[in-house]
C-alpha cells in the first residue's frame, strides 16, 4: 500500500503540506438544483470547517495557512486545496480566477479541488486540464458510497454512472482523481464497505479516501442520531473495517486519508475520534502493519 506522505516526498521531494481553502461557492444539493439542505451528513460550513474565511482572498488564506503550520514544516510547499462546498460549481472563468490564484502562488506545488462528479461539464473539465500543463491538479469526488439505497439515504443526488463518466474524462485528461468513502453508513456490512472500496480502486481513481462517519450538529444526520436511527462506529469496530477495506487497494491507488476527527465545536459522535494521536498510532500499529 501507498499512503499519501510517501506519495508527496516521491512526488516533490520534500514534506508538503494541504492548505484548505473556502472559494465562496455553493452546492447544487443545497441551491435548490437538486435540493436545499445538503446530504444528510454535510456541516453547514459544507464540510470546510478547516478551511479559511470566504472572505479572504484565496492568496490570503494560503499565507494564513502558512502560517498555521510554520513550525512544522522547513522547506516544504503546499497544495492548495479548494474543500468547502463544491468547487467545480460555477462559471469556467469565475473558477479559473480563483484556480490560477493558488497556481500563481510560488509555494504552492499543487491543487486539489474537491466536488461532486455531476458538477464537471465540458468546458470545467479543459479548465482542469489546463491548469493541470501549469501545475499538477487533482480532483476530488465525493462518492461516499457504490450502494443504491445508502446513496439515497444521504441524498447524494446522482447515480453511479455518473460517477463512473466523471472518472474516464478526467483521467482522460491526465488528471488525478481521488474518490471520497465514508466508512460506517447507517445499514452497510463490512462487506458493502469492501464492495464500495473493491469498485473505487477499479474503476480508475488514483487515490481513495477512507473517512470515518461523524454526527455533526446541525445536520440532518443529528436528527437521525437523535431519534437512534444511526449507529456510529466504536473504535474498535472502525479498526476491524479498517483491516478489511485497506489490503483491497492496490499499489498504484494513493490512500489519502485513514480516518478524519471532524470539527470539535460542532462533533457529537464518536468522539473518540477526537483523539487523533490515540487513532493514529492504532491505525499505524493494527491496520497498517498487516498483509
Amino acid at each position: 500500500m501507498k499512503l499519501l506522505n510517501e506519495y508527496l516526498r516521491e512526488t516533490f521531494g520534500c514534506k508538503v503540506y494541504k492548505i484548505a481553502l473556502d472559494a465562496g461557492f455553493t452546492c447544487p444539493n443545497r441551491d435548490g438544483t437538486l435540493g436545499t439542505g445538503g446530504c444528510i451528513f454535510c456541516s453547514a460550513g459544507g464540510s470546510g470547517e478547516f478551511a479559511g474565511s470566504r472572505t479572504r482572498s484565496i492568496t490570503e488564506q494560503i499565507e494564513e495557512g502558512k502560517r498555521r503550520v510554520g513550525r512544522k514544516i522547513r522547506d516544504g510547499r503546499y497544495i492548495a486545496y479548494f474543500q468547502a462546498y463544491t468547487n467545480t460549481y460555477g462559471p469556467a472563468e469565475h473558477l479559473r480566477e480563483r484556480y490560477m490564484e493558488a497556481i500563481e502562488h510560488p509555494d504552492i506545488a499543487a491543487v486539489s479541488v474537491a466536488t461532486r462528479p455531476d458538477c464537471l461539464p465540458g468546458e470545467v473539465l479543459d479548465l482542469l486540464e489546463s491548469c493541470n500543463r501549469i501545475k499538477p491538479v487533482w480532483v476530488e469526488l465525493g462518492l461516499q458510497t457504490v450502494h443504491p439505497g445508502s446513496a439515497a439515504y444521504i441524498r447524494r443526488g446522482y447515480g453511479l454512472p455518473v460517477y463512473d463518466s466523471a472518472v474516464r474524462e478526467l483521467r482522460a485528461r491526465g488528471l488525478e482523481v481521488i474518490t471520497h468513502v465514508i466508512l460506517g453508513l447507517p445499514g452497510e456490512t463490512v462487506s458493502d464497505m469492501q464492495e464500495t472500496v473493491r469498485y473505487v480502486c477499479g474503476s480508475g481513481a488514483t487515490g481513495i479516501k477512507l473517512q470515518l462517519l461523524h454526527v455533526l450538529r446541525g445536520t440532518d444526520l443529528e436528527k437521525e442520531y437523535a431519534e437512534g436511527k444511526v449507529h456510529v462506529l466504536s473504535e474498535d469496530e472502525y479498526i476491524e473495517i479498517l483491516k478489511a477495506c485497506v489490503p483491497l487497494v492496490p499499489e498504484n491507488v494513493v490512500i489519502h486519508r485513514l480516518t478524519g476527527d471532524g470539527d470539535k465545536r460542532l462533533l457529537l459522535a464518536p468522539l473518540w475520534s477526537g483523539d487523533k494521536k490515540h487513532v493514529w498510532n492504532r491505525i499505524r500499529k493494527e491496520v497498517l502493519s498487516i498483509g
